[in-house]
């Protein structure tokens, strides 16, 4: 096979954690999310949704043990990528991209602490989605009440989804 063919090949596999995070924007871009759960439809809200759903699905992933380790790598590398791609399409200059990329990771790991503790109990649910997915806006406690159901439901379909369904994107 010639090197133009193989650089033009569309069979390839996607990269590792690719059609997860797929899955996981998805899943982040619902309406409800945005409509019964009051999350702001803004850049700022949009973030938080996939950081609520990338946190689900790497807290699954942390039960999986070293196994699942590389794999949860290769989903948090795409999710840096993501942000950098959207951060440069919304015309932020490249001083400053790497910059804001890490507070985005650091803003993500705080969110994985909050909802690994609300979702074993330490924490109150409704508590953490107030500070973390509404950054302390005053929200309709239907709202907030929403997206703690739709929270833990999603949480019980990831953690259903045996190991090949969940990294194919399927829960």
């Amino acid at each position: 096979m010639s090197l133009l063919a193989r650089l033009l090949r569309t069979d390839r596999a996607p990269p590792s954690g690719d059609t997860l995070y797929r899955a996981i924007v998805i899943a982040a871009r619902r309406p409800d999310w945005y409509l019964a759960g009051a999350v702001p439809d803004t850049v700022d809200g949009r973030f938080d949704v996939v950081a609520l759903v990338l946190a689900l699905v790497l807290i699954r992933l942390e039960a999986e043990g070293d196994g699942a380790r590389q794999f949860s790598a290769d989903v948090t590398e795409r999710f840096i990528a993501d942000m950098d791609g959207s951060l440069r399409e919304l015309g932020i200059g490249d001083p400053t991209v790497g910059k804001q990329v890490g507070h985005m990771v650091s803003a993500l790991g705080g969110r994985l602490g909050a909802y690994r503790d609300a979702l074993a109990g330490r924490e109150e649910l409704n508590a953490a989605l107030e500070r973390n997915l509404y950054r302390g806006a005053v929200v309709e406690p239907a709202a907030v009440d929403w997206a703690a159901r739709e929270v833990r439901a999603l949480a019980a379909r990831i953690d259903a989804a045996p190991g090949p369904d969940l990294r194919d994107g399927r829960w």
